[in-house]
């Protein structure tokens, strides 16, 4: 039994290079993707529902003009820079996250920056898939049925929630087993219905506060009520996607020209999520709660539009369940040398435990994240561009250093700092800030004196 186990997970070489999107080693000339499919797939991607989710829970205690959209702009931006960094990377190297991390971190270091990204992007396949559910019991077993007792936060003790979050678990592994051609075949459709679905529903929720004059004076009321800083709205929209930013590289890597590497991340940000939090806020104020599948939902809208947003959200969580499943995979058959295909059955079976129970928690989920991920890319950025003058060979990668203890100590330095930061400046972009500033000085410093640190000492010496 368990040299079965073992030969499952037991990496095949030949299987792997040949596939589209090898883990083990940068992505070949043959492999890489047409700008139109990629940019659909990246529109898909950034339909992540913490979008509609972060603007409503925005829109709870910032008005909508100007401080809403500026909150949203100046995250998505600071997302945005770091997403376009370590894009450019994935493009330039043609490797992804956990083989661009092992530069930075080290052979054995790397384990530290993806062992923790693996949990972080499964507990958003769990949320997904939590998502999936909760939204099909709000429409479904609610707006059609008429079993009210399972409406709002009661659907999560419903028998279906966990019926349908175990079919969006399973549906998300099995298409992700085909690798990114899959998750392109079902992103690239799944646009226009997003973008339709969208639009109708900001016109729906301006329509029933009465008009854009009375919805900006209701949503100033509303914020009002329980107001929060500028400076935390910011943080919560960069805890709603870093995690997306950081892991850039694994879609980049495949993107023939740089253009191409940085309209990604512009799409998945700037465009897709700018989009989803304004739709967010919007559906939020007008029915006076911050969950989309409430105010999108059948019981709310009816059988028609309603069920058109039902398809429209399945859509979008089926695209962002397979695009989340697949970042952990990589990731960890990259630096752990692992079959693939297994690894895909192993993070979508832990997402689908995980999104049994994880959604209920998501804000508390992205205020970790938002303090504990933007330092970690932070060595990274400092290792590629001022160090090596972004020039990393990937012929090295087979001889790289054990690990960089510069690269550790700046992370622990940067995550530490974000529970101290001053409050007139977003603690993730603090974190970040702080870990550049200390790998930098930390690396310098060790080459002053002679210590050998990172990949170029331990590569020239």
């Amino acid at each position: 039994m368990l040299q079965s186990i073992k030969k499952f997970f037991q990496v095949n070489e030949a299987e792997e290079a040949a596939s589209d999107d090898n883990p083990l080693a940068p992505t070949r000339p043959e492999h890489k993707q047409p700008a139109g499919p990629m940019l659909a797939l990246a529109f898909g991607w950034g339909f992540l529902i913490t979008g509609l989710l972060t603007g409503g829970s925005m829109a709870a205690g910032v008005p909508f003009w100007p401080d809403l959209i500026e909150a949203a702009f100046w995250g998505n931006m600071i997302n945005f820079a770091v997403g376009a960094a370590v894009g450019y990377m994935g493009y330039k190297t043609a490797c992804n996250s956990g083989l661009l991390y092992r530069f930075a971190y080290g052979r054995i270091g790397v384990y530290l920056p993806v062992i923790f990204l693996a949990i972080l992007t499964t507990g958003w396949q769990g949320i997904v898939v939590g998502a999936f559910g909760f939204a099909w019991v709000q429409g479904v077993v609610v707006g059609i049925f008429g079993q009210t007792q399972y409406a709002g936060a009661a659907g999560f003790s419903s028998p279906w929630f966990y019926i349908f979050s175990l079919f969006a678990g399973i549906l998300y592994t099995v298409t992700t087993y085909n690798g990114v051609k899959g998750i392109q075949k079902i992103s690239v459709p799944s646009v226009v219905i997003l973008v339709i679905v969208g639009i109708y529903a900001a016109y729906l929720s301006i329509g029933q506060v009465g008009g854009f004059d009375a919805f900006l004076a209701k949503s100033v009321s509303d914020a009002a009520k329980a107001p929060i800083s500028m400076v935390t709205a910011i943080n919560l929209v960069i805890g709603s996607w870093i995690v997306g930013a950081v892991v850039m590289p694994e879609y980049t890597r495949f993107a023939k020209s740089a253009w191409v590497a940085i309209a990604i991340p512009f799409v998945v940000l700037i465009i897709s999520q700018f989009f989803l939090q304004i739709i967010g806020a919007m559906g939020a104020t007008a029915s006076g709660s911050a969950d989309f599948t409430d105010y999108m939902s059948i019981a709310k809208q009816g059988l028609v539009v309603g069920g058109i947003g039902l398809i429209g959200m399945s859509l979008a969580l089926w695209t962002t369940g397979d695009a989340n499943l697949y970042l952990p995979v990589v990731q960890t058959a990259s630096t752990f040398h692992l079959r693939t295909k297994a690894m895909v059955l192993l993070w979508g079976t832990l997402g689908t435990i995980f999104g049994l129970g994880i959604y209920q928690s998501f804000f508390d989920w992205i205020n970790i994240i938002a303090n504990l991920v933007p330092p970690l890319v932070g060595p990274l950025i400092v290792d590629y561009y001022l160090v090596h003058r972004a020039n990393y060979r990937t012929e090295d990668l087979g001889r790289l250093h054990v690990w960089n203890p510069a690269a550790m100590l700046a992370y622990i330095a940067g995550a530490v700092s974000t529970f101290y930061n001053p409050e007139w400046l977003v603690p993730a972009l603090y974190g970040l800030i702080v870990s550049m500033i200390a790998y930098a000085v930390l690396y310098f410093a060790a080459a002053l004196i002679g210590v050998k640190v990172g990949y170029s000492k331990v590569q020239r010496a």
